[in-house]
This record gives structure tokens, sequence and C-alpha cells, in this order.
């Protein structure tokens, strides 16, 4: 977790410090007072599945340049989970699709600094569009569950891809 150094609201030098009724140390300005809480970072993903294959996409940039991911991505400030995955499917893969249910919620870590993201993953089904690799993808590919790809990107991409591949046997 990145700690600040500075208070964003009036510049005072941010401590460690208890903070009333919480058990761990938060982060606290020692000129205005104010308490700093991190959070998580949202995201959304889908696996989009179609006769018993899935859609992978592989990953443009780092991290995990060149593995294969499940589709999805960051959301928006205030942007509700289900809306920013059709916006992500539609950028990534060109697809529109319809989501199923919700297969899971993850936690994970992102990019060098090692955020912590919240990852929100659907069973999706296509219902329009074309594929073609977009956005941050530089291929897309369908996979059966028998021959998945070795190298996928993030902790949660493997978790739901694993939970996938149990209940659809």
């Amino acid at each position: 977790m990145k700690r600040y150094r500075f208070c964003m609201h009036c510049g005072g030098e941010v401590v460690l410090k208890y903070v009333a009724h919480e058990s761990k140390k938060r982060e606290v300005c020692n000129a205005c007072g104010r308490t700093f809480y991190h959070s998580s970072k949202p995201c959304v993903g889908a696996l989009i599945v179609v006769e018993d294959k899935i859609l992978l996409v592989k990953r443009k940039q780092e991290p995990y340049k060149g593995y294969w991911d499940i589709p999805g991505g960051f959301l928006e400030t205030g942007e509700h989970p289900r809306n920013g995955l059709l916006r992500e499917i539609r950028e990534e893969t060109g697809l529109e699709v319809r989501l199923i249910e919700l297969l899971g919620i993850f936690m994970d870590k992102y990019g060098p600094d090692a955020d912590d993201t919240l990852n929100i993953h659907y069973l999706a089904e296509v219902i329009g569009g074309e594929a073609k690799a977009a956005s941050d993808a530089v291929e897309l590919r369908w996979f059966s569950k028998e021959k998945l790809p070795k190298r996928i990107a993030f902790r949660n991409g493997r978790e739901a891809l694993k939970i996938w591949c149990n209940r659809s046997q």
C-alpha cells in the first residue's frame, strides 16, 4: 500500500496512528486531523461462453503483457459494475453481451505498486457485434476448458477460470 507523506487538503505531515474505535493504524494528518482510508479499486470481467468455449484476450500492455486474460477492466467513478462491464467488453472485443449471472468476487493486486483490486466476474453470452481485438487487447481466442493457456494474467482470472471449469463438468 502506498503511504501519503503530506495531506492533500492542507499540506501537513501525514503519520500513522490509531483512530478511535479502529483496530489498526491509519494515515492521519498531524495538522488538520483528516484520516485517509485506502480502498480496493473496483474491476469487472466477463467469462464469455459460446458452445463450452470461453473467450480470452491477449494483453497488449503491462502488467502481464502477452498473457491471456479475461476481458474486462477498471470501473469509472460512480459506474455500475454491469454498465462498466458492458462498456469494457465492447471496447476490448467489439462484442455486445448479455450478463447471465454473477460468477464471483475476487481480491487481487495490480501493477508495479501492487494496488489492491476488487474483481467482480460475470458469466456472459454474445448477443451481437463482431469479435475483434481492440483497446488494450492484441488478440482474441476461444478456448475449451481442456485447452486453456498456461499463461493467464492475474490470480483473480485464474481463480474465476477454475470455478468455470469446475462448474461446467
